[in-house]
């Protein structure tokens, strides 16, 4: 029996709980017909939502409450959510029999810190029955990642992988980058770990295969083939250059090599090559050279390939000063895909096994599941992953933990790139960390800063304008909580930067002062809890990144900030956020920026000083992001169709009349019985376009 096997039976079920008690069945509730409840989008299942009558729970927290739900749950698997008082899901947990695992929270034993506070902090509990535990480990995954509790085991990083796309709905199948559902036509090989590795190995095989990568309309209104035919990357199908049965022939060579047959089509293409020059057709042998190049190219850039692993996905966990690093490799037809490195949320109590077996379910909860997984450790519940992840995939899954010969080799690597991984981002935060310090130090904060908020306007004489905000935190840019601001007031003058700030300031801070209210803690031992609390969870990867920010940076001088002062002390938060305002330098050099601070006079810092780099830092970033916002907004203004305007015209209907008319201002010059004979366009909507472009 494995370790992580023997822990298994001695701790029964539970995560990190005492060993589950036989009791005796208490009278439950009789169960209602079932329904289909989705546990993500390749399976569903029979489940039941379970809601126990707990009114004489009300007002109570904690094990009290947990006491007075589990005297109705029945001795059946489900999933159970832990939440608090304000309705925000505190856990997700699974269970083999939800009386018997909600029972050993309610006896208010616990073995780690982490378990306590989230106990402490329930207010209510609710329950889905499920037939099977199989059934309740998928279904915890997908509302771990639709819910995201602050107890749980999260991804950070949830992108979906790209893949590429052999079209097959098409007499001339394209070759394209492909990311998010797998709904059209066609072979899907892959996942990539990058979009970039995407790219390069679509170049390559263009020149290896000669497929194009056009969109079907591009391809019908070809006279004479494009640049990619004179570049020697496309057959030139499009304009007949090639008849589509030896395209064809092309388009199966391509999948082959992509099916992990790369031997049959390099000695294919080789024979061919020698056939060529025999019959002293250089220029044709030329061509299969090119190809032969570009195909160990693709596998040149593949890196470590083995030679017994078909289908694989390599997962290897370190985790070192309160974090924890899993890398992934993918392995498919024989050849390396790439890696991508994780960083998950998780208690720094949590071992390894734990939090790599969370890791898993949520992972493939919306990504296909490849035939064999290899880990550098077991799990917990090993089988019962493995049981859950062949139902989801209709066919047969392994997970293992190799002990010998390539596939071990494979796991060692991959252990040692998230030794490394975890290296860089250790060191990457100590200096974060240190330079938090500094701006803290510098500035006068009360303490190191957690969320850092910087706002900037972008317009071009007052048209367009848009407020930007950027967030940095201990871990650097926090790029998902970035915010961008339409200008909407029409009473500001346009290029007016105090007025578009109060406008951005209002709007950012009476949100959340509605959404989040005002978290100041009531007292100083409050406040110490909350501080030891957040910082604890920041270390350790494992709590949600604050709301509030401690402090908001303004791109502009003493002007700016009276505005923007202000607003907070109209809001009343004037004290619950610091405000710091950076003026540009003389002559707008970089290393000359001024600071105001409340309190004090307006000061520079040392050119060569860290926190005035760090600063500079975030006002570039806001910048770039503002001009981008800018440009993305008045570029769609630049194209803004007088059709956009028109109530009821959607994007299908302005389509159809300007297929129609040509242009919009055919449109306006149409009469209506003109606009009836338009598809989709009845006569109470010619009369709408009429009456909009005729104000008479």
């Amino acid at each position: 029996m494995s370790p992580a096997e023997q822990k298994h039976k001695t701790r029964g079920a539970a995560d990190d709980l005492p060993p589950e008690i036989d009791l005796e069945d208490d009278a439950a509730e009789e169960i209602v017909e079932p329904e289909a409840v989705p546990a993500g989008p390749d399976v569903a299942f029979t489940a039941i939502d379970w809601t126990p009558h707990a009114g004489d729970a009300d007002g109570m927290v904690g094990a009290e409450v947990i006491q007075t739900l589990v005297k109705r749950l029945p001795n059946a698997p489900g999933v159970y959510r832990m939440m608090n008082s304000a309705g925000d899901v505190l856990y997700v947990g699974k269970a083999r029999s939800l009386k018997k695992r909600v029972t050993n929270y309610a006896q208010g034993r616990f073995h780690t810190l982490r378990i306590g506070r989230m106990v402490r902090e329930t207010a209510t509990m609710e329950f889905v029955v499920t037939r099977t535990e199989i059934e309740a480990l998928l279904l915890e995954a997908n509302l771990i990642k639709r819910l995201r509790p602050r107890f749980n085991v999260l991804m950070r990083d949830d992108k979906s992988f790209p893949y590429i796309l052999l079209t097959g709905d098409h007499v001339s199948p394209g070759i394209y980058k492909h990311r998010g559902a797998r709904s059209r036509k066609g072979d899907y090989f892959g996942p990539f770990a990058s979009a970039g590795a995407v790219g390069r190995t679509i170049n390559s095989l263009q020149r290896a295969f000669l497929l194009r990568s056009c969109t079907n309309s591009f391809y019908e209104n070809r006279t004479r083939p494009c640049l990619l035919y004179q570049i020697k990357r496309c057959a030139g199908p499009c304009t007949g250059e090639i008849s589509h049965e030896d395209y064809a022939g092309l388009v199966a060579e391509a999948k082959d090599f992509l099916s992990g047959r790369s031997l049959k089509v390099k000695t294919e293409i080789s024979t061919a090559m020698q056939q060529a020059s025999e019959e002293l057709d250089f220029e044709r042998a030329a061509i299969y050279r090119d190809r032969l190049a570009a195909l160990s190219h693709v596998q040149a850039h593949q890196g470590i390939n083995p030679q017994t692993v078909e289908e694989a996905d390599v997962f290897a966990i370190h985790q070192e000063g309160g974090q924890t690093c899993i890398q992934v490799f993918f392995f498919r037809t024989g050849q390396n895909w790439g890696n991508r490195a994780y960083f998950p949320k998780a208690d720094p109590a949590l071992e390894g096994s734990e939090v790599l077996g969370s890791f898993l379910a949520q992972f493939y909860d919306d990504k296909p599941t490849p035939r064999a997984i290899l880990l550098s450790l077991a799990v917990e519940e090993q089988d019962l992953l493995a049981e859950a992840l062949s139902t989801r995939a209709g066919r047969k899954v392994s997970i293992s933990v190799p002990q010998r010969g390539e596939k071990k080799d494979l796991t060692d690597n991959a252990l040692q790139n998230a030794r490394e991984a975890l290296g860089r981002r250790l060191a990457e935060t100590s200096t974060q960390a240190r330079l938090l310090t500094g701006f803290a130090e510098t500035f006068g904060l009360a303490k190191r800063p957690v969320r850092i908020e910087v706002y900037d306007n972008s317009h071009i004489m007052g048209t367009n304008a848009v407020g930007a905000m950027v967030v940095a935190g201990p871990e650097g840019f926090v790029k998902n909580q970035y915010r961008k601001f339409n200008i909407r007031s029409t009473e500001i003058t346009p290029g007016d930067d105090f007025g578009m700030m109060r406008e951005v300031m209002e709007r950012r801070f009476s949100r959340l002062l509605k959404e989040h209210g005002d978290v100041q803690p009531s007292s100083e031992v409050a406040a110490a809890e909350v501080e030891d609390e957040t910082a604890d969870d920041l270390v350790g990867g494992n709590g949600a990144f604050p709301a509030w920010p401690d402090v908001i940076l303004i791109d502009g001088g003493q002007g700016q900030m009276t505005a923007v002062r202000k607003i907070l002390a109209d809001l009343g938060i004037e004290d619950r956020v610091a405000a710091i305002g950076i003026a540009k330098g003389q002559d707008r050099d970089a290393g000359r920026e001024r600071f105001f601070v409340r309190g004090r006079d307006s000061f520079t810092l040392p050119v060569r000083d860290p926190v005035l780099y760090f600063v500079q830092r975030l006002r570039d970033e806001v910048h770039r992001f503002a001009i981008g916002s800018h440009r993305a907004r008045r570029k769609k203004e630049m194209v803004k169709s007088p059709l956009d305007e028109i109530a009821g015209i959607g994007p299908g209907r302005k389509r159809a009349l300007l297929l129609h008319f040509g242009t919009a201002k055919a449109v306006s010059r149409a009469a209506v019985e003109d606009l009836v004979k338009v598809d989709g366009i009845s006569e109470q909507m010619a009369k709408l376009v009429y009456n909009h472009f005729h104000d008479s």
